[in-house]
């Protein structure tokens, strides 16, 4: 199974949840940068995690593990399971790998174990195990997130955006985001609607002047390098450049691919995780 990366392109933060969590308004888009998903019964009544990349978990930390066992445990099941993961997208960088794993493994195992979930005990068990997952159980390219960002709108946007991706080498935990931002500095009068409108109409131009994240503040205090980056894609590109989720990853809008293979050119002789991507 394909497990495909998101953006935010909108990202504003309402207020802050008697559960420690925040209330947003996010709006995301489905990337063509995709992780591959194998799964496979096997007898060691185990759920086992293989893959390459160093930084990923195989145990409880990893949310695809963590989605196996939440539905093993509620449905009462020895089966064991091999999950296989090919990791392209990178890792802790804003951009929702480890979430799309886990929706991929709900989707997957619901069929292999015979579960019957519906659409929305599978939502439910997506927003169990994280914030980010249901938007990919929704079979859309764009969708507006609220509550924790998994209360999700599917939108019906026809729209297809280029964008030049760069993703620094450095962490960025989502709490550290969340607990440094300054939620009085927050602009209260922002709308997402402004930014779909414009999607709607392919306007660029809009598009690029209503980006927003509100994570930034915080995110580049933490990691200043980043801004030298965000900086370096709006002198490329010219239509803005905005960080995705709470980073690491910062992204620009391209007019075409030829742009966005420009940008890269460029962006490739100093970073070194620089990806052309497309809405999926």
């Amino acid at each position: 199974m394909r497990a495909p990366a998101k953006l935010n392109l909108y990202l504003k933060v309402i207020n802050k949840r008697k559960d420690g969590y925040h209330n947003i308004v996010t709006l995301f888009e489905r990337i063509h940068l995709f992780d591959d998903i194998q799964m496979a019964l096997n007898n060691e009544k185990k759920i086992r995690i293989f893959c390459a990349h160093p930084q990923v978990p195989a145990g409880p930390k990893n949310l695809a593990y963590r989605m196996a066992h939440l539905l093993r445990e509620d449905f009462a099941l020895e089966d064991g399971v091999d999950i296989r993961i090919l990791k392209r997208i990178p890792v802790a960088a804003g951009l929702a790998g480890g979430s799309s794993n886990a929706a991929a493994v709900l989707i997957g195992l619901n069929k292999l174990w015979r579960l019957s979930l519906t659409k929305s005990e599978m939502i439910s068990y997506a927003k169990r195990v994280g914030a980010d997952v249901a938007f990919f159980l929704q079979d859309c390219s764009w969708g507006v997130g609220t509550e924790r960002g998994d209360r999700v709108k599917r939108l019906a946007i026809k729209t297809k955006l280029w964008h030049i991706l760069v993703v620094p080498k450095v962490k960025v935990y989502s709490g550290a985001a969340y607990g440094g931002l300054n939620l009085q500095l927050t602009k209260k009068d922002d709308d997402v609607n402004i930014l779909i409108r414009h999607l709607r109409r392919k306007d660029l131009t809009g598009v690029s002047n209503s980006l927003l994240n509100d994570l930034e503040s915080s995110t580049f205090r933490l990691c200043p390098n980043i801004i030298r980056i965000k900086k370096s894609i709006e002198n490329l590109s010219k239509r803005g450049a905005v960080l995705s989720g709470s980073g690491p990853a910062v992204f620009g809008l391209a007019e075409s691919r030829q742009q966005a293979e420009n940008m890269k050119s460029v962006l490739a002789r100093r970073y070194s995780q620089v990806f052309i991507v497309r809405t999926l």
